[in-house]
């Protein structure tokens, strides 16, 4: 039972990392009504710039489960204050907390390599 659930907090952050990132890229393809030719690709690199970063930080806390977590914790906090405190509660619940979700999990996956957990 040990196993399984070791293999859990391995796999989950870095799953529900990749998930936040494909949910992250919805939100470019707005740009295909909007603009065309050479304007659509740098639109749409620019609507997808969060994303590939985040697929970077994926890529990297692979193997350091704590850059992942200071990463998408960071990207959580950030995104908040950059909406402002004045938004409706749904931006955060969308953005905010699916990244600090997966920041926790990458902490705990962290914490069980190092045997804390």
């Amino acid at each position: 039972m040990n196993g399984k659930k070791e293999k859990i907090i391995y796999w989950l952050p870095r799953v529900l990392g990749l998930v936040f990132v494909l949910f992250l890229s919805l939100f470019s393809l707005d740009v295909f009504g909007e603009f065309s030719g050479w304007h659509l690709v740098l639109a749409l690199f620019m609507h997808l710039l969060p994303a590939l970063i985040l697929l970077g930080v994926i890529i990297i806390a692979w193997k350091y489960d704590l850059a992942g977590a200071a990463a998408f914790l960071f990207f959580a906090a950030f995104y908040t204050w950059q909406a402002g405190f004045d938004q409706p509660w749904s931006w955060y619940a969308l953005i905010s907390a699916p990244a600090a979700i997966t920041g926790i999990a990458f902490l705990l996956s962290w914490l069980q390599k190092k045997k804390i957990l």
